[in-house]
């Protein structure tokens, strides 16, 4: 049981690079995208969805209790959350020098860890 739950936390950690990059790559790597049009930003962020996707499912299923794994679906949802801001955080501290982590922001993830906390309380 205890794999299945790291599993599928690795699994969202993956799928939320793919999710980071294809929501935000278009702003992060400006000058690589800043030449195609709209559609072709869109069609490009779909096929990098596409990934995120084949980690995000797989995950949700070895995760969940349903499919025999630890985490209830509203458990799954919050450290979905957690996982999306954490790896978020992290990619534009990489690549946009230009955005500083702040003390609302820390703030803000804090609040979601004890959202984390306050949903696996029994």
């Amino acid at each position: 049981m205890l794999m299945r739950g790291v599993g599928a936390v690795l699994l969202l950690v993956c799928s939320n690079v793919f999710m980071t990059l294809a929501w935000y790559g278009q702003v992060m790597f400006k000058s690589r995208f800043e030449r195609l049009g709209v559609v072709a930003v869109i069609a490009v962020s779909w096929l990098i969805a596409l990934f995120e996707y084949c980690f995000m499912v797989p995950a949700n299923r070895m995760g969940s209790a349903e499919y025999g794994g630890p985490y209830s679906i509203w458990e799954l949802k919050v450290i979905q959350e957690a996982v999306s801001l954490t790896v978020f955080a992290v990619v534009v501290q990489m690549f946009m020098r230009n955005e500083a982590l702040r003390w609302n922001h820390a703030v803000g993830f804090l609040c979601l860890v004890l959202a984390v906390f306050f949903i696996f309380k029994k």
